[in-house]
């Protein structure tokens, strides 16, 4: 199994990705509080499902005052490029989906959509070269 397939996010952990993108660094409680409505989790999945990102490498985790807070390891705008690529791959589309066909959302500034766009393009221009 490669890399990109042992840590793409599945869609609950997407649902839980974003709670960090927006907010930051979270506790385990906050973000059973954040995603309570949407998964009907217990604190306990919660938890497991935190650990389980963590050992994916999608989040980190750190000690403060005795309470567990873990935050995203890797950037927003990564794991988004590694999610338009897997879409791209599955449409069998010739080249990347577009950046900027997320700049409605409230999830990405300019920056991360500018950013994203780099990133796909220069991946696209090593794929020329192979």
């Amino acid at each position: 199994m490669s890399r990109n397939a042992d840590t793409t996010p599945t869609d609950a952990e997407l649902e839980v990705l974003k709670c960090f993108w927006r907010d930051g660094d979270l506790s385990s409680r906050e973000v059973h509080d954040r995603i309570a409505g949407q998964l009907d989790w217990t604190p306990s999945t919660t938890r497991t499902m935190l650990e389980r990102m963590r050992a994916k490498a999608l989040l980190s985790r750190r000690d403060v005052h005795g309470v567990a807070v873990y935050s995203q390891a890797r950037p927003k705008v990564e794991v988004l490029n590694l999610m338009m690529r897997r879409f791209s791959a599955l449409l069998d589309m010739d080249g990347a989906l577009p950046a900027a066909a997320f700049s409605g959302s409230q999830l990405l500034n300019d920056s991360d959509i500018a950013e994203l766009e780099t990133l796909l393009n220069a991946e696209e221009a090593g794929d020329d070269d192979a």
